[in-house]
């Protein structure tokens, strides 16, 4: 089973840059979209659903914005769109396809570097949907999680480290919210479960300033999070980089 999580900073763009015609070349049995910055009235027949695939979305209220979605192969059993928490839900940043007894989230956090009101926001949000990862840990089903998490868990997930730590999405909050989630909770980092100490490879997201991305000033703030017994089924995961839709990368995991 590969899944497949990217953020598209805007579906009709990465339309146009090439994702499409990559999607159909991956052999992919699920891909998670996040930032799609589209509603249903945006979208063509192909983003709406890919060849060979059935497409979810949960779209944000707020035109050009935010928004997640799914791509399977295979037609879910359920598919859930949102918490269930309206001021969260109106943003577009959560949906979820159930198949027997693995459940497939594609989520996205917000991110709080464009002002103090957006970073107490991004709080909120962490501290109200913990219940919900919480529960999803403990109800006995196969999870995981793929997302833009806009944290950087360690040091050894972002380039300059030392320059970030007073920055959104390297703060000691944050990164003790993603431990408590890992540690306490029980969920599993599939990435750095395979890659335990792997560091300028690990990047998924280039901000566009200071040729971050020619020198590789990254951070890896996409994550596939599962749950235990899931993630001892993960036997590769990679960044693709061979082309750029976003300002993020995909990242691909394969699993038995």
């Amino acid at each position: 089973m590969r899944i497949i999580t990217a953020n598209l900073n805007g579906i009709r763009s990465a339309a146009n840059k090439g994702f499409f015609a990559w999607l159909q070349n991956t052999q992919a049995d699920v891909i998670c979209l996040q930032e799609i910055k589209a509603q249903a009235a945006d979208m063509t027949a192909e983003m709406l659903a890919p060849a060979g695939y059935y497409g979810y979305f949960h779209y944000a209220e707020k035109k050009g914005y935010s928004g997640v979605g799914i791509y399977c192969k295979t037609k879910p059993d359920a598919v859930i769109e949102g918490f269930g928490i309206t001021d969260i839900d109106l943003e577009g940043r959560y949906i979820e396809v159930q198949f027997g007894n693995l459940s497939v989230v594609s989520l996205y956090l917000p991110s709080g570097s464009s002002g103090e009101e957006r970073q107490v926001f991004k709080f909120s949000v962490m501290s109200r949907i913990m219940p919900h990862l919480e529960a999803l840990a403990q109800n006995g089903r196969d999870v995981v999680i793929c997302g833009d998490w806009n944290i950087a868990h360690q040091e050894i997930d972002l380039k300059n480290y030392k320059g970030n730590r007073k920055n959104s999405g390297f703060l000691p909050e944050e990164r003790a919210w993603l431990g408590d989630l890992l540690n306490r909770v029980g969920w599993v980092d599939v990435y750095r479960k395979l890659h335990s100490t792997a560091t300028d490879e690990c990047y998924t997201w280039w901000s566009n300033r200071g040729a971050a991305y020619e020198k590789n000033v990254g951070w890896r703030i996409d994550y596939q999070i599962a749950t235990p017994e899931l993630a001892k089924k993960a036997f590769r995961s990679t960044i693709y980089k061979d082309e750029r839709f976003s300002d993020h990368a995909p990242l691909i995991v394969d699993y038995y």
